[in-house]
């Protein structure tokens, strides 16, 4: 049975026992040990909240997890100070800090996303988020359920490229270990990529050059509307499988993917209304408030997310992502130039291919 291994539970599986057990690592607690939590000292005394957070020095990349498997990580919570001292802007720490993730001792990560893109939190800037996977809560509580299943070993690390130290990171891991788990339990996955300035006609690429069997779980879109008038025309593309020209899998639209319509119009004041439910979000952004220099124009920043949980996007030997740009004057169609930044969820057999190099932190920043 899968709940035995800590996977498929749920509240079915709620009131079964098994011989699973239960760990943590915080920072009260740093290696999950057993009987080993909340040592440290404060001013109120031994074990009374000694050391609920860390410190991240400017360059320093932490281990946060390390553990032996087999077991699966099931959730975990991070949240982080945004002030940082003056001068050096508090909304780019969540675009600064950059997550990764390893698995049975691998070289390359299987995960490296910015923290805050990886919780639906694009532009750097704190939302709310109400999905099934990905929770964020007031203010800043960044919350992870999807379940992580490893074999030989799990090591998770937080990389502060900010300019300077960041005090008060607080984090929470709950895993279980088990003793074997099913062979169909493949490792999970996750890749940021931007372009600050789309080509004209291209499709942007959401990932690229998996190869091996797995599932698409979910994409997440950070979109800076450059150009006037409307912006999500744009088709989403799965290639799957040996497709090359054609996709086997294509889109309708943007706002389509993510489950709106008729570019998210309120009918009341024909403005964008944002929503966050189980499987898609749109969290609208009103225009930023100063001129684009180039554009001349205040750019609205979008973020949206769509789970494919129900309907996972199953393929047997590759995968390629993509989404078109293309916009709308109330007239006719046109090819448009955007700024998008995109984190694509999914799990896979290993080995993976490595990533394309990660940005910058300076060609990370929001516009």
């Amino acid at each position: 049975m899968l709940h035995q291994q800590g996977l498929g539970l749920g509240l079915s599986s709620a009131p079964l026992v098994t011989s699973a057990r239960s760990r943590s690592i915080s920072a009260e607690n740093p290696k999950g040990e057993k009987g080993q939590g909340g040592k440290e000292a404060s001013n109120l005394g031994v074990a009374r909240k000694g050391r609920p957070c860390i410190t991240l020095k400017s360059g320093e990349e932490v281990v946060l997890v390390d553990i032996d498997g087999p077991g699966v990580i099931q959730h975990f919570w991070i949240t982080v100070t945004d002030k940082t001292g003056k001068g050096f802007p508090g909304q780019y720490v969540l675009r600064d800090l950059v997550l990764r993730m390893y698995w049975d001792g691998e070289a390359e990560p299987s995960v490296e996303v910015p923290l805050g893109d990886f919780f639906c939190n694009g532009f750097g800037i704190r939302t709310n988020v109400s999905s099934l996977p990905i929770t964020v809560l007031p203010t800043g509580g960044m919350n992870c359920y999807i379940p992580m299943p490893f074999r030989k070993s799990a090591r998770i690390t937080i990389e502060n490229q900010h300019a300077v130290d960041i005090g008060g990171f607080f984090y929470t891991f709950n895993y279980t270990l088990v003793d074997e788990l099913p062979d169909n339990a493949a490792y999970f996955h996750a890749q940021w990529r931007r372009e600050a300035v789309t080509e004209l006609g291209k499709d942007y690429t959401i990932v690229d050059q998996i190869k091996g069997a797995g599932q698409y779980i979910g994409t997440y879109l950070a979109w800076a509307a450059l150009e006037r008038n409307w912006w999500g025309e744009g088709e989403i593309k799965f290639f799957m499988d040996g497709d090359e020209e054609w996709p086997t899998i294509c889109g309708t639209g943007t706002e389509d993917y993510v489950g709106g319509a008729w570019c998210f119009a309120n009918t009341r004041t024909g403005e964008p209304e944002s929503y966050s439910t189980a499987y898609l979000g749109y969290k609208y952004y009103k225009e930023t408030t100063e001129i684009d220099p180039w554009y001349g124009h205040q750019v609205p920043l979008h973020g949206m997310y769509r789970w494919h949980l129900p309907d996972p996007i199953r393929f047997e030997s590759d995968l390629r992502v993509t989404i078109q740009q293309i916009g709308h004057d109330h007239s006719r169609l046109f090819e448009r130039s955007d700024d998008v930044s995109s984190v694509a969820y999914w799990y896979q057999m290993e080995p993976h291919n490595p990533f394309p190099v990660l940005p910058t932190v300076e060609k990370r920043w929001p516009r």
